[in-house]
């Protein structure tokens, strides 16, 4: 078979195709016989009427929002409230360590400081870059306390 007679093929399926029996009936017949089946099954599921329902929606409502508010209010009560500018200040003079290992290491840390402190005189307000900040700083703490190691 090539490709022009798949094709044909093809072209032909797209002819609409009449079922040789009635589908209808046995679908009715069917859903008949599983609302009988299953008919006790559905009367024990609603004893419970729908306002019972609504009451505990409401509760688990209110208990979530109240749980919400509370989780920001501690949120907002752990976070610092003034940006730490001091330690921007106090950030250690650019420091290049005498293994040539760790040199190339110090200057990419040092040039992260440096552009992370612009960033925070730009958004002094922002946690996330206070916390990028303080992880670089300790970065540098790690390799200096490295190349003191190495000698």
């Amino acid at each position: 078979m090539n490709e022009f007679e798949w094709r044909r093929q093809m072209r032909d399926l797209r002819q609409p195709l009449t079922p040789q029996r009635d589908l209808w009936t046995s679908i009715d017949a069917a859903l008949d016989d599983t609302e009988r089946t299953h008919a006790p099954v559905i009367q024990a599921v609603s004893e419970h009427p729908p306002k019972h329902r609504q009451h505990w929606l409401l509760a688990a409502s209110l208990a979530a929002s109240v749980v919400l508010i509370g989780s920001i209010g501690w949120h907002l009560l752990q976070a610092p409230v003034t940006p730490r500018i001091a330690s921007i200040s106090k950030a250690p003079a650019s420091w290049k360590p005498a293994d040539p290992r760790l040199a190339g290491a110090a200057i990419e840390l040092d040039a992260a400081r440096m552009e992370l402190q612009l960033a925070i005189q730009q958004a002094p307000h922002s946690p996330a870059l206070q916390r990028l900040l303080d992880r670089t700083e300790l970065q540098q703490a790690q390799l200096r306390q490295l190349a003191n190691q190495a000698g």
